[in-house]
């Protein structure tokens, strides 16, 4: 499995981004995609969770109304919707996938690369 992370950027607090992950070499549609991130000097958090089998998502408190995690599976794309964009979201966000326990967990199976987050105040 490959994930490729992409649709990082620069925006002013306030702003939207959305943040793609494209897998490949998936054995079923059944997975779940972690959204982590990690900001300079602090340890890597987990965002959301995306479940591919019910479309559901959940969230960390610190973004919960503002991301929303989701997937296109016909396209083999998950996608992390960013609104209300504050400086402290500003970190490398990387996404994950894992089909074994179909669980979002700092352990897991498939990392993308990692997209940039800058978010200006």
């Amino acid at each position: 499995v490959q994930l490729q992370a992409s649709g990082g950027g620069l925006v002013q607090t306030g702003g939207s981004l959305r943040l793609s992950c494209a897998a490949s070499g998936l054995r079923s549609d059944d997975v779940a995609i972690g959204w982590f991130r990690q900001a300079p000097g602090k340890e890597r958090e987990g965002v959301a969770c995306f479940s591919s089998s019910d479309g559901s998502a959940y969230y960390a408190g610190s973004v919960k109304g503002r991301f929303t995690a989701s997937g296109d599976m016909d396209k083999k794309t998950f996608y992390l919707q960013m609104n209300s964009l504050k400086p402290d979201d500003t970190a490398v966000y990387y996404c994950a996938a894992d089909q074994r326990y179909k669980h979002c967990y700092p352990g897991m199976d498939y990392w993308g690369q990692g997209t940039q987050v800058t978010v200006s105040s």
